[in-house]
């Protein structure tokens, strides 16, 4: 067994990376779970773009989007990915690596319901990822949407949960002199038993 204290005992890495989460609420100044996600496309070419992760759950990471925008489009024919949640303030970061299924029903309407009014009708409004005549096109746009569907906008088909079912979860803190401190938990398939290892920095 590999001898682990501090902010880095357990062995449920999810319940770390909530633990570490928590802590970078209390110290980052905006966004604290902003989340860099990587996908690729059919040819492998990689891509990479800031989204706010939005649950830990027991088994995965969840965040939100539109599933006609180009990290959806890269999602549905390569459905894995990878991301990494860096807190300046903490001096920390999480690196995950897994499996991407959508993540619907039920808990995709609840968070979309507890948007503000504008952020679910701007759902409506826009073919996120895709050419925009002018900023007036797409306020033209949100003004349809906004006497098309009222004050209570249902969750839009296109829109909806991605969760990231990991095979491998790093936690990564700073050390003096480049001397950094690195765990991972890592899995051969996510039903499997993860195993745990210390990293060179």
């Amino acid at each position: 067994m590999i001898k682990r204290t501090g902010i880095f005992s357990g062995d449920n890495p999810f319940e770390i990376a909530q633990s570490w989460l928590s802590a970078a609420e209390a110290s980052e100044p905006n966004d604290p779970n902003a989340i860099a996600l990587a996908t690729a496309d059919s040819d492998g070419l990689p891509n990479v773009r800031m989204v706010l992760l939005k649950e830990i759950a027991a088994d995965g990471f969840v965040f939100y989007t539109n599933y006609d925008s180009a990290k959806g489009g890269e999602l549905a024919v390569n459905g894995q990915a990878a991301f990494v949640m860096h807190w300046k303030s903490l001096r920390r970061q999480v690196r995950v690596r897994g499996q991407v299924a959508r993540f619907e029903g039920p808990e995709a309407d609840a968070y979309y319901a507890s948007r503000s009014l504008k952020s679910r009708l701007g759902a409506w409004a826009s073919r996120q990822s895709r050419p925009l005549k002018s900023r007036a096109a797409l306020m033209a746009e949100v003004a349809k949407v906004s006497a098309r569907h009222g004050t209570n906008p249902s969750r839009p088909p296109f829109w909806g949960g991605f969760k990231i079912t990991p095979v491998e979860i790093e936690f990564w803190a700073d050390g003096e002199f480049r001397l950094h401190d690195r765990f991972v938990w890592r899995r051969e398939a996510p039903e499997m038993p993860w195993e745990i290892a210390r990293l060179n920095p």
